[in-house]
């Protein structure tokens, strides 16, 4: 279950793997929202709170995830020069970062409750006491004054641009250390069937 010098443990890889399935899904009921249902609509609602139900799951993940990676040892780095060592570590904490970001930024922003898969509700950050205190008595600011930069960041500046840059980036320095460097890298996170593959 845990991290060894060789190899990431069950944990590590079953977080790994289910916070990008739910990236996935994220961008996939966003698109299918915008690209195939009209406003105001039962399938444009349930898109929405589709949405919103899996940002919710990836930032409680995410909070694991960070949990576990404190309480384990990474597995040792693969032989290479320092530069690309100190690459990889710089681009998981951004990747961190936007995995933080996304979902914090997704809530505030947003200006309805979540129905957590349809389930229960979790209130909008408008009508709690912490948006009165940081957003109208902190700031001064109404919720549609303080939703529209958020939002921008939320959708275009992360969710257009620099989350896909991350995510490409990841896959892409996997697969050259897969496929051209021939290392242990990506095994180490992979599931033990891939690994024999």
């Amino acid at each position: 279950m845990k991290n060894t010098q060789y190899s990431y443990g069950s944990i590590a890889k079953w977080l790994h793997w289910s916070i990008a399935l739910l990236f996935l899904m994220s961008y996939c009921t966003v698109y299918f929202r915008q690209w195939f249902t009209e406003e105001k609509t039962p399938e444009n609602w349930i898109a929405l709170q589709l949405h919103l139900s899996v940002g919710v799951t990836v930032a409680m993940l995410v909070l694991l995830r960070i949990v576990w990676r404190m309480m384990n040892k990474l597995p040792d780095p693969e032989p290479g020069p320092r530069w690309a060592h100190q690459s990889a570590h710089i681009g998981h904490y951004l990747l961190y970062a936007a995995m933080i970001l996304m979902p914090l930024t997704g809530y505030i922003g947003t200006g309805v409750n979540t129905e957590y898969f349809l389930m229960f509700d979790i209130p909008k950050f408008e009508s709690t006491e912490l948006f009165n205190l940081l957003v109208i008595d902190g700031l001064g600011m109404t919720f549609e004054a303080f939703e529209k930069p958020i939002d921008n960041f939320h959708k275009i500046i992360m969710g257009e641009y620099v989350l896909l840059m991350l995510i490409f980036g990841h896959v892409a320095a996997a697969l050259y250390h897969h496929i051209i460097l021939k290392d242990r890298t990506l095994i180490k996170m992979t599931a033990d069937v891939i690994n024999k593959i």
